[in-house]
């Protein structure tokens, strides 16, 4: 399984983790606490001190075409925002 699927990159968390240290991923429903901070520990090679998860539901969504009413769901995900020791930095940008 795959934990870790991408990170979040939007300003609120670019400003999160340049102040606080904290940065968030989009990680597998079926993953734990546990396993995103290991996950997240050998990927970036830093110390993780915490790991909070939520789990948003999928929205429903509906338009009109040629066809008729079509109405679908989107998938649901799980995000995480890790916490990480004082000192410590993950760069995002270093591979571009």
């Amino acid at each position: 399984m795959n934990v870790i699927i991408k990170p979040v990159i939007t300003e609120k968390m670019t400003a999160m983790g340049e102040t606080q240290g904290r940065y968030a991923f989009l990680v597998d429903k079926r993953a734990n606490k546990l396993q995103i901070k290991k996950a997240v520990e050998e990927l970036y090679e830093v110390k993780v001190e915490a790991v909070n998860t939520m789990v948003y539901a999928g929205k429903t969504k509906s338009r009109y075409t040629k066809a008729g009413y079509i109405s679908g769901r989107q998938n649901s995900t799980k995000k995480a925002v890790v916490t990480l020791a004082q000192g410590e930095k993950i760069d995002f940008y270093s591979n571009i």
